[in-house]
């Protein structure tokens, strides 16, 4: 084993992480698990001539199986990415890479919230924060896992403690530019913060701060990231209709549509789509045309991956 392995892990890390961000948790992912299971297993098991670059190989195949954790949760396998996590989380111990710790728990936490279970998720958003996991992490990492436990907080009913982790990641974000982070957490935007920064603003029962947010998330996102703009349009026209803008709503699901066609295989982009239709059935008759049309068009889309 040499740098080489190493550095070939990592390039798998960045493209497959790519294929994710573009298109959803599906694409690309039989491919990893297969490469996991055979080039992945046969790296990380053969005779490896120094402790650094042990630590250095074991870290990437950490990053490796933790992605793998993240396609499975985007793609609704909730089951088999809790045991992606667990296993990078023990793969990330072994390396003493605390940073990696904290990513891979952030990502649980996250995993916790959209199921609806705030006391795990916030025992595990509490995890990625402590020992090492947050004090070592660069300030763009430290603002991302800020901001899952602030999610973790308001699902929790934390609203004090939620608007606290709220401007303490805004904080951290500021703090980036120019630092050095790892390439796991490229995406973690301005547009990535104002995402999540809403999510939790909804779940504390704040829409006109929420729809703001999403707002500027949907403004200042760029292209690449078509899975993350579905769900964050999806979520917009959810606190929209919430608000009473039936016609704002429509046209800004027509835009999340047309995202998901776009190529976007993703489970909670399709949950996303359900929720949707469920928004608009007790205002289908009032939205008029454009409200029946949105109605259409998610119905197909469903049945066509369904």
């Amino acid at each position: 084993m040499t740098a080489t392995h190493v550095e070939a892990l990592r390039d798998a890390m960045a493209y497959f992480s790519r294929q994710d961000q573009r298109l959803g948790g599906h694409t690309g992912r039989t491919a990893l698990t297969s490469f996991l299971t055979t080039d992945v297993a046969a790296f990380v098991s053969a005779r490896i001539p120094t402790e650094r670059l042990r630590t250095d190989l074991v870290s990437a195949a950490a990053e490796l199986v933790y992605l793998a954790g993240w396609m499975a949760f985007d793609s609704g396998d909730h089951a088999i990415a809790q045991r992606h996590f667990d296993i990078a989380l023990r793969l990330a111990a072994e390396a003493a890479n605390g940073p990696l710790a904290g990513h891979i728990l952030r990502a649980a936490a996250h995993q916790a919230v959209d199921l609806h279970h705030p006391v795990r998720a916030l025992e595990l958003a509490e995890g990625s924060l402590a020992q090492r996991r947050y004090a070592q992490a660069s300030p763009r990492e430290r603002a991302l896992l800020g901001v899952i436990h602030a999610r973790a907080l308001a699902l929790a009913g934390q609203t004090k403690e939620a608007r606290a982790a709220l401007h303490r990641a805004e904080h951290d974000l500021s703090q980036a530019e120019g630092a050095e982070a790892p390439a796991r957490v490229g995406f973690f935007s301005e547009a990535a913060l104002a995402h999540e920064t809403a999510a939790a603003l909804r779940d504390m029962g704040d829409l006109p701060a929420a729809e703001a947010e999403f707002r500027h998330s949907v403004r200042t996102r760029a292209l690449p990231y078509a899975r993350t703009h579905a769900v964050t349009l999806g979520y917009l026209g959810a606190v929209q209709v919430r608000r009473g803008h039936v016609d704002a709503a429509c046209a800004t699901w027509k835009q999340a549509l047309d995202v998901v066609a776009s190529g976007v295989q993703s489970g909670r982009v399709y949950d996303t789509v359900v929720q949707m239709r469920r928004s608009l059935s007790p205002v289908l008759v009032r939205g008029g045309q454009a409200a029946s049309e949105v109605d259409s068009r998610a119905r197909e889309l469903l049945s066509a991956v369904g």
